[in-house]
């Protein structure tokens, strides 16, 4: 059975399905910001859903994600007698099986073909050589870097970039900043979300150490955006050695 009335909770999936079952979409969080002028009935964040108002739009169906949404909340929307279809995306396989089998429940007409065009671009992607080592913040104040099991950190893999947090026992852990320069990465990867890096609010803590200015959408999201993402962050990325602050 599909859903003819979807609400979506992760900005990824939120534009997969907008583009690939155009009118399922009747809601959608505030951070769900494509595909650009999406016309739906806004639902609050992704950390704190307006479960009355979700309701209220009587969908056939709520896609989350384990990550990105709280179990509490998604538990209140099945308390309300909403169906939820939850995801996991961990690595990029995860990522195309679970967009195939959310766009199968949205009622989507056939496989899309940026799903396609993603899967190939990927499956042909050359990592860099030699492979660099990195520290990957996301966000700052505190500190926090990609640790294990992370979506991110597979696909800098792929890439050619070794994470130095990937065995943490944490997949968002907190390290000192102290801690982050001491680990003497090839390359620093900021991207500009969760917390909005730029060349004037990041660079500057790692002085003497390559930074890579990445696109958030590029390296967290996983949807239409993948196709696109296996040309434009080995860019980013080999740019880094271009960015370097220096110790004052």
């Amino acid at each position: 059975m599909t859903a003819a009335r979807v609400v979506s909770l992760v900005p990824s999936l939120t534009e997969a399905v907008a583009l690939s079952a155009p009118g399922a979409l009747v809601g959608a969080t505030d951070w769900c910001t494509h595909p650009a002028g999406l016309d739906v009935v806004r639902i609050g964040g992704t950390k704190n859903p307006d479960v009355g108002r979700i309701a209220a739009l009587a969908p056939d169906l709520v896609i989350a994600n384990e990550e990105e949404n709280r179990a509490p909340d998604l538990d209140a929307l099945r308390a309300a007698g909403l169906e939820v279809l939850v995801t996991e995306v961990r690595t990029l396989p995860q990522a195309f099986g679970e967009l195939a089998r959310v766009l199968t429940a949205c009622g989507a007409a056939g496989r899309p073909r940026w799903l396609d065009d993603a899967e190939a671009v990927w499956e042909a992607v050359v990592p860099l050589t030699p492979r660099r080592t990195a520290v990957v913040p996301v966000w700052r104040r505190p500190w926090m870097v990609l640790g294990r099991d992370t979506f991110a950190g597979d696909l800098l893999s792929r890439l050619g970039v070794d994470h130095l947090h990937s065995d943490h026992p944490q997949r968002y852990p907190r390290v000192p900043l102290d801690e982050l320069r001491a680990a003497a990465p090839d390359l620093v990867v900021l991207p500009d979300e969760p917390y909005r890096f730029t060349a004037d609010d990041g660079p500057d803590a790692f002085p003497g150490l390559p930074c890579a200015l990445v696109g958030g959408r590029h390296l967290t999201w996983y949807g239409p955006s993948l196709a696109e993402a296996a040309a434009v962050l080995p860019r980013e990325l080999r740019a880094a050695g271009r960015r370097q602050h220096r110790a004052t």
